[in-house]
């Protein structure tokens, strides 16, 4: 699967419809405080995001990925081949109501979209409210770092290594087991401690 190629129910294409009903890999941390194993949500999920946007003011399909950016931090990011056919989706549908604005189209919430939402508002509460989360400790790990890299000399370089080897770590054991997850997080935990000097 390409970057292009997401999960979303879009336009009523085969290769689309054969996507339908999958799910995104932010689907087991929602409402549970699992940090997510990657940033794409699944089909129902981005719609019901998209509606919830929608819900606050009509917008343009540029204008939905960079409150998405800005609400997470900049931890989420769909494209343009991600976020298009999901509101055209929303279109067929009766959910989003498009109108043409010169170039572009503005996506407006219909009542249809709105009885949608309605219905499953606590979802799309928990879906904005986890992108929040993550990217607001996303931004405190850039803080830190940044911070760090200001060192100057030999040592700068070991930490930027050890600093990275980490990373390295943690990225290939995402999606472990309830278990191996919660033994990394002890592992972070007595560093933190060490770090800042409470072991």
């Amino acid at each position: 699967m390409t970057d292009e190629q997401t999960p979303f129910q879009s336009p009523r294409s085969d290769a689309c419809r054969q996507g339908r009903g999958r799910r995104g890999r932010f689907e087991r941390g929602f409402g549970r405080g699992d940090f997510p194993a990657g940033r794409k949500l699944g089909s129902d999920e981005l719609q019901l995001v998209l509606l919830a946007l929608l819900a606050e003011r009509p917008a343009h399909g540029y204008e939905l990925i960079r409150q998405l950016e800005e609400r997470s931090d900049g931890f989420y990011t769909p494209s343009p081949g991600m976020i298009y056919p999901a509101l055209t989706y929303l279109d067929e549908i009766g959910h989003a109501a498009a109108s043409r604005e010169g170039n572009r189209k503005c996506y407006t919430l219909t009542n249809a979209g709105r009885t949608h939402l309605d219905a499953r508002r606590e979802q799309a509460d928990i879906i904005l409210e986890t992108l929040a989360r993550i990217g607001g400790r996303m931004a405190e790990v850039r803080d830190a770092f940044a911070g760090v890299n200001g060192t100057d000399g030999p040592e700068a370089d070991e930490l930027h290594e050890a600093r990275h080897a980490i990373k390295h770590a943690i990225r290939r054991r995402l999606g472990c087991g309830e278990g191996e997850a919660r033994r990394i997080a002890a592992i972070l935990n007595r560093a933190t401690a060490e770090i800042l000097g409470q072991s």
